[in-house]
């Protein structure tokens, strides 16, 4: 078969073209440290590297959202437990003043370190976060969620609202805590009811429960109760509330049996006297910025901490501050609890990252020791088709004759 010479230098330009192109693939390989750079290269592990890359970009995203959560939840963390040693420090000052060898100046100073700790602690609950917004303002972020109202009390302006983070696919986790759930909720230790004392109390007895035990008989309201004596050496009580005459009334007082009236049960110890008084009024939740509040003003009005009303005001607020402090604490466990999670998640991720990358790396990373051999094997190819071409064309009929 005769080739001429058009097809000969055809043939041989597709040759030292396709040496070209497989030596310059090698060493666009070489310079990459990537066996698969397209999907040209390797179809089926092409996929698989989309895959796994795709798997990386969510794990750094949810990374990303764990940086985030856990910076928000560590500084409510902290802040919380600013918030309970400074109301540790505050009861103390409480049970201080109500010692009876204090005298008026001295109860006036204690009020008045105390008012700055509660100012102190109103500034731990507008704390803001690195962008300016109010960590404890439930989903109001951009409102100050404690102030002062008219009356002077601390009132909550922020919302219950839970902002979220997506921490893992189907996972979520709370990255704030709301105000009124860390210091305005707290349950009322005594139940479902407050107590005012009246200022003119002479027994030495205290509330210690008011609950509403039969939802079936129960009457919304307030109720006032009156002692008097029964002729008999011992007490009676008449219970009202805005009806006349008495709604009830319960012969021979014993502080061992509590007083029902209207689905409510009210617990009664100690040694009330004819003519003391006190009302009960409807207060499921307190709030332990109110509780200082009353306690400043009842150390700051003189020698009424040392009555018998007093003191029974002050067991009450006593009572109600271990229940708000309470409170804060288990808002601080569940951050606590919050950034375990955060960091299980965290540890998960990075595991399932260095197992992606490991996979990825085994897909597309080149085998340099076995790129250099095939280069080598490819120039060594293309030298000798471009020498075989050169001395091919210089090839004539006239050399021979």
């Amino acid at each position: 078969m005769r080739i001429s010479t058009g097809q000969m230098f055809q043939q041989s330009t597709n040759s030292i073209l396709e040496k070209q192109s497989a030596t310059n693939s090698i060493m666009g390989q070489i310079s990459s440290g990537k066996r698969v750079e397209t999907a040209g290269d390797d179809p089926v592990a092409a996929i698989a590297i989309d895959n796994l890359k795709q798997k990386n970009t969510l794990v750094d995203q949810f990374i990303k959202n764990i940086d985030y959560a856990t910076n928000h939840v560590q500084q409510t963390e902290s802040q919380l437990g600013q918030a309970d040693t400074l109301a540790a420090s505050m009861k103390e000052s409480m049970l201080r003043a109500a010692n009876g060898s204090m005298t008026t100046a001295e109860r006036q100073t204690i009020a008045d370190d105390m008012r700055q700790s509660l100012e102190q602690l109103m500034s731990i609950a507008n704390t803001k976060d690195e962008s300016g917004n109010y960590i404890f303002g439930g989903t109001k972020t951009n409102d100050i969620p404690f102030a002062f109202d008219n009356a002077g009390q601390i009132v909550y302006s922020g919302d219950s609202g839970i902002r979220k983070s997506n921490i893992a696919t189907g996972a979520q986790v709370n990255t704030n805590t709301p105000g009124d759930a860390a210091f305005m909720n707290a349950p009322n230790a005594m139940g479902d009811y407050g107590v005012n004392y009246s200022s003119s109390q002479q027994g030495d007895f205290v509330v210690t429960s008011a609950k509403i035990t039969d939802s079936s008989t129960y009457i919304a309201g307030s109720y006032s109760f009156s002692f008097a004596d029964d002729g008999a050496g011992g007490l009676n009580i008449s219970v009202t509330d805005s009806a006349v005459p008495p709604i009830t009334t319960v012969a021979s007082f014993d502080a061992s049996v509590p007083v029902s009236v209207s689905g409510i049960e009210i617990k009664i110890d100690g040694e009330p006297k004819a003519g003391d008084t006190f009302s009960i009024n409807e207060v499921a939740e307190v709030s332990i910025f109110d509780t200082f509040s009353k306690a400043i003003t009842l150390f700051e009005s003189g020698s009424t901490v040392q009555t018998p009303a007093g003191q029974s005001e002050l067991a009450q607020l006593l009572n109600n501050l271990d229940s708000g402090v309470n409170q804060m604490s288990q808002q601080r466990s569940l951050t606590g609890n919050s950034l375990k999670v955060l960091q299980q998640y965290s540890d998960n991720h990075t595991d399932e990252k260095i197992i992606n990358t490991s996979a990825l790396s085994k897909l597309e990373d080149l085998d340099f020791a076995s790129a250099i051999t095939e280069f080598e094997k490819q120039q060594l190819a293309l030298n000798a088709v471009s020498s075989l071409f050169t001395k091919v064309g210089t090839l004539s009929l006239f050399d021979y004759i």
